[in-house]
């Protein structure tokens, strides 16, 4: 399913923002070419919110230990955890699309 968080302009480039969906908890970010990525929220290492690391080259750098994630791929450098990444794009309005998961059906 494909969500629409809003204008790119509410995330200045070389930052990140925390977005929470029904179906996920998502960081979204845009780098300093107007590239946008979407990653879950926290870190899988120690918890960390994603949406205040350091970003720059298509790399993300967690707040709390500093291990480095492609933002392109999930996997980290010197590490085995990944995150888990979402396909993101603008529209021809410059609206911030992601596509999640559709929800696990109620039992």
């Amino acid at each position: 399913m494909t969500v629409m968080l809003g204008p790119i302009e509410a995330i200045p480039k070389g930052e990140g923002r925390a977005f929470v969906l029904r179906q996920a908890r998502l960081a979204v970010f845009r780098d300093r070419d107007g590239n946008v990525y979407a990653t879950q929220a926290e870190c899988p290492h120690r918890g960390g919110p994603l949406a205040d690391g350091l970003l720059g080259a298509g790399t993300l750098i967690c707040p709390l230990h500093s291990l480095k994630f492609d933002l392109r791929t999930g996997l980290s450098s010197g590490s085995d955890c990944a995150l888990r990444v979402y396909p993101a794009r603008l529209d021809e309005r410059g609206q911030v699309l992601v596509d999640v998961d559709e929800p696990e059906p109620e039992p």
